[in-house]
C-alpha cells in the first residue's frame, strides 16, 4: 500500500514519458505495483474485503440495547446471551457497536443553551467552602443566585444549608435586585424538593417551599436530577464566587466576611465584562431587567410569623436554634413567647416586650443584655461568648446594683429596736 503522495509522484514521473521498470526503480517498489496505480489513475483506499459478522442479525437490537444502557458493552454482552442466546466475547459486542460510541458520549454531554428573556428566571445554589476566619478554617456555606437574563449575581453566607437558610438567602436576593422574577430555579436539594421523579419529571416541592413561593408569587422549577447543567448559569456562578471572592482570601470574623461579600459584589461581580453577554451585568440588568421584576413594596418577610414558647432558665436565658438570649432575671422560671423577625428576636410576657436582641447566625453562642443581670451577684460577667461559656468583659465598667431607699437608715433606729447597742 503506496502513500498518496508517492502515487502522485508515479503519475507524474509517467507524464514525463518515465516507464514502470524505471518508476519502480526509482520510488523503490515493484513494476506491478506502479502498473496497478497507473491503471486505477491515482490514489485509493485500501477496501478490506466484507466478512458477515456474528452480531450482524441482531444490529438494531444491540445499537437499542448499548444506547439504553448508556454505552455499557457488558451489560448488553448479559442481555444478548439471555434475550436471544448468544454467547460472545466482550470485545466482539466492543466492536459491533463501535460506531455509535461517539453518538452516544456526546448525547450524555449535549447541553442546549437556554436564554430566559428579562426578568423570568432566578437560579439558586449553595456552595461549600472553607475559609479562615479568625485565624481558625470554618466551613461556611455560600448562597448565590443568577439572574438569569443580565447574569447579575448576590451572594450572602450562612453557617448551615437549612431551609431557613435557603428563604433567608431568597428574600435577600429579592430585596437586592429590587423584585422578583416570574420563576426559581432550584436544585434537588431535600430542604426544597422532596421527590422529583427521573422518569416523568413530576415534582413534589416541600410545604413549606412551595408556600414560600406563593406568598412571593413566583413559580418553583426543579432542574433534571443528576443534570446540573440545566441550571449551569448558577453552578458556574458558585465556582466563580470561591475562586474569585474567597480564594486566598483571610477574615477576622463573620461580619468581616459579610462586609466583603457585600463590596465584591457592588464593585467587581456586577461591573466585570460577562464573558458570555459580553458586558457588565449591572448595566444590562439597569438597561433591560429592572423595569421588567415584580415589585415587592414593603412587604414583610415571610418567616416574620415564626412564633415559638419557651422557658426561661436559670442563667436568666432562653434558648433559640441552639443559641441563648437574656431576658430580665426576674422572668426566670417562667414561659414567654419568642417571635423572630426580621432577624430580631423579640421576646414577650404577657403582651409586653421584656427584651431584644438581634439574631445571631452562629451557633452554641450566648448573647446578653447586661441590663437583664442588675440585681445578680456576679453580674458583670457578660459578654458574647463560644459554646455558652460566658467570658468577662473587663472593657465594661461592673454593674453597680443600687441599694433600696428603705435600707438607708442610722443604726440608732436598729438599735432601739434590738432594746440597747450591740
Amino acid at each position: 500500500m503506496q502513500a498518496p503522495e508517492d502515487v502522485e509522484a508515479m503519475l507524474k514521473l509517467a507524464s514525463l514519458g518515465w516507464g514502470a521498470k524505471r518508476i519502480a526503480s526509482e520510488l523503490g517498489c515493484s513494476r506491478n505495483t506502479v502498473r496497478r496505480y497507473l491503471r486505477q489513475g491515482g490514489w485509493q483506499p485500501y477496501e478490506s474485503p466484507e466478512r458477515p459478522g456474528r452480531l450482524d442479525a441482531h444490529a438494531e437490537w444491540l445499537a437499542a440495547q448499548f444506547r439504553q444502557h448508556r454505552g455499557n458493552c457488558d451489560v448488553v454482552r448479559q442481555e444478548l446471551a439471555r434475550v436471544h442466546g448468544v454467547e460472545v466475547s466482550l470485545r466482539t459486542v466492543e466492536r459491533s457497536v463501535a460506531h455509535l460510541r461517539r453518538e452516544v458520549l456526546a448525547q450524555s454531554v449535549a447541553t442546549v443553551r437556554y436564554e430566559t428573556p428579562p426578568g423570568h428566571q432566578l437560579q439558586i445554589d449553595f456552595g461549600t467552602v472553607r475559609v479562615p476566619v479568625a485565624d481558625e478554617p470554618l466551613k461556611i456555606h455560600l448562597f448565590v443566585a443568577t439572574l438569569g437574563y443580565s447574569r447579575r449575581t448576590f451572594v450572602a453566607m450562612f453557617l448551615h444549608e437549612r431551609q431557613s437558610a435557603w428563604l433567608q438567602g431568597l428574600e435577600g436576593a429579592f430585596r437586592h435586585f429590587g423584585g422578583t422574577t416570574q420563576e426559581v430555579l432550584v436544585d434537588n436539594a431535600r430542604a426544597l424538593v422532596n421527590e422529583h421523579d427521573v422518569k416523568t419529571r413530576e415534582v413534589r416541592f416541600n410545604d413549606r417551599f412551595h408556600a414560600f413561593c406563593r406568598y412571593w408569587k413566583v413559580t418553583p422549577r426543579a432542574c433534571a436530577p443528576y443534570r446540573a447543567q440545566t441550571k449551569g448559569k448558577d453552578e458556574r456562578g458558585v465556582g466563580y464566587v470561591k475562586r474569585n471572592a474567597i480564594a486566598g482570601h483571610r477574615f477576622t470574623s463573620t461580619e468581616h466576611l459579610e462586609a466583603h461579600l457585600a463590596r465584591w459584589m457592588r464593585e467587581v461581580a456586577d461591573v466585570r465584562v460577562h464573558g458570555t453577554t459580553a458586558e457588565p451585568p449591572v448595566q444590562r440588568f439597569e438597561r433591560d431587567e429592572r423595569h421588567t421584576l415584580m415589585p415587592i413594596a414593603a412587604r414583610a418577610p415571610f418567616l416574620q410569623v415564626r412564633e415559638l414558647t419557651r422557658r426561661v432558665h436559670s442563667d436568666a436565658c432562653i434558648e433559640l436554634d441552639t443559641n441563648r438570649y437574656s431576658v430580665p432575671w426576674k422572668f426566670i422560671g417562667e414561659s414567654v413567647t419568642v417571635v423572630v423577625a426580621e432577624r430580631q428576636v423579640h421576646v414577650h410576657y404577657a403582651g409586653q416586650e421584656i427584651a431584644c436582641h438581634a439574631q445571631n447566625t452562629d451557633r452554641r453562642m450566648t448573647v446578653i443584655d447586661r441590663a437583664h443581670l442588675v440585681g445578680i451577684v456576679g453580674s458583670n460577667l457578660v459578654g458574647v461568648s463560644w459554646l455558652g461559656r460566658p467570658s468577662v468583659d473587663h472593657s465594661l465598667p461592673p454593674i453597680q446594683t443600687p441599694v433600696p431607699a428603705e435600707l438607708l437608715r442610722p443604726l440608732a433606729e436598729y438599735e432601739s429596736a434590738l432594746g440597747g447597742r450591740w
